[in-house]
């Protein structure tokens, strides 16, 4: 997985950096408001408070931009869920634990979750493989949690169910973003999290009888 190198005319990493946060923070409040492409780079720069002509001394093209988005937010969304992830807990605590925090990182950083998935199709070649490539690191991680249940003894899942498994927690986590015109007033964030752990975890407590029995087998 490599990282794509955006150019900059400047050599000072710190003001790199500094610049580029203030580009993120300006670019996800004017692609959520407006989309990628109708935002232009000239708004880019006056919402992050400079010219264009020095925005351009930090990156090279207004895809660079939306790429910076994107990779700013896989990593604060990782950064912020492991600081939330308690190290103590184990089996199947310790899962509901990890799937809960994600929950919450995504509901804390929503604006920028439903850009970067809303937008990075926009991404061309090697820095939409490499966006990818990060949604499935992130996959991976459930994998792990999911798998060490499993060894644990706490979940039975074959590796189809497994594999399936981890996307259905990652959507259930980008659903609080794409749906929240109407999930956020059915439900607080405590809600969301109890109710989505419980179907995950537990499914939908189906209630068999020998007709439903049989239309299930």
């Amino acid at each position: 997985m490599k990282k794509k190198q955006v150019p900059s005319m400047v050599k000072d990493q710190r003001l790199v950096k500094k610049r580029r946060d203030q580009i993120v923070k300006a670019a996800v409040q004017l692609f959520n408001k407006k989309g990628y492409h109708k935002t232009t780079t000239r708004e880019v720069a006056q919402k992050s408070g400079f010219s264009i002509g020095t925005l351009y001394e930090y990156i090279g093209s207004k895809e660079d931009i939306l790429y910076l988005v994107c990779d700013s937010v896989y990593d604060e969304v990782v950064e912020n869920w492991a600081q939330l992830m308690d190290e103590n807990l184990h089996g199947l605590e310790r899962l509901k634990q990890v799937i809960e925090a994600y929950f919450r990182v995504v509901n804390d950083l929503q604006d920028e979750v439903l850009v970067m998935y809303q937008e990075s199709k926009s991404l061309s070649g090697e820095a939409l493989n490499y966006v990818l490539q990060k949604e499935l690191k992130m996959k991976a991680m459930f994998e792990k949690e999911l798998q060490n249940a499993i060894d644990e003894g706490y979940l039975s899942l074959t590796k189809e169910e497994l594999d399936l498994a981890c996307h259905n927690i990652l959507v259930a986590g980008h659903m609080w973003t794409f749906r929240r015109w109407v999930v956020q007033r059915e439900y607080t964030i405590d809600q969301y999290c109890k109710l989505q752990l419980r179907q995950l975890l537990e499914g939908f407590n189906l209630q068999t009888s020998p007709s439903v029995e049989k239309e299930l087998s």
